[in-house]
This record gives structure tokens, sequence and C-alpha cells, in this order.
């Protein structure tokens, strides 16, 4: 397998209303240095209905801005149809849907 198609495998073991980080992903793809890998695989994810790259957000919890497949606030809008809750500065709350 190559690093992209690991980092899918991972991406899609993430359990609805769950979030991993970039470098959580990392990690359990074979290597903790790629969190900047994870998110460009994510960027051109060939499978979006089934590689659920939304539940991928940044350490802080952070969603992405610009997020690939629907725009602004998308990432957000999903997530919240599959439960995950957020704080009030905007943040994923780690503390309950971290993966």
């Amino acid at each position: 397998m190559n690093a992209f198609e690991c980092i899918y495998a991972v991406v899609q073991t993430i359990p609805k209303g769950k979030v991993a980080t970039y470098g959580q992903v990392a990690a359990l793809a074979g290597n903790p240095r790629w969190a900047r890998v994870v998110g460009y695989a994510l960027h051109v994810n060939p499978k979006p209905g089934v590689i659920p790259c939304h539940r991928v957000v940044t350490r802080n919890g952070e969603t992405s801005v610009a997020f690939a497949f629907g725009g602004q606030d998308m990432q957000r809008t999903l997530l919240e149809e599959e439960g995950v809750t957020f704080l009030p500065d905007g943040r994923v709350d780690m503390e309950k849907h971290r993966w």
C-alpha cells in the first residue's frame, strides 16, 4: 500500500460522530510526520462519499476553512449532521468527539 492508501484506510475507520486529527491519522497510517501529507491526501480524496475526510480536523478541533468538497462551513455541517458538537469558539468539542 502506498502512503495515500494507508491514509484512506485509516480515515475510513473513523466512526460517525467522532473526529481524528491530521497527526493522529498520520501516526496510524505509519508515519507521525505525515500530517501535511494527510491534508493533501484528503484534499484529493478520490471517493468523498466513501472516505469521510470531513472527520479529520486540526489538533485544536478546527475545521478546514476551504473544505475541498462543498465549500466553507460544509465540513462543520457534515459533522453536525453526525452529532458532533462544537464549542462556542467554533472548534469541535474534542473531549467528547476525539476518536
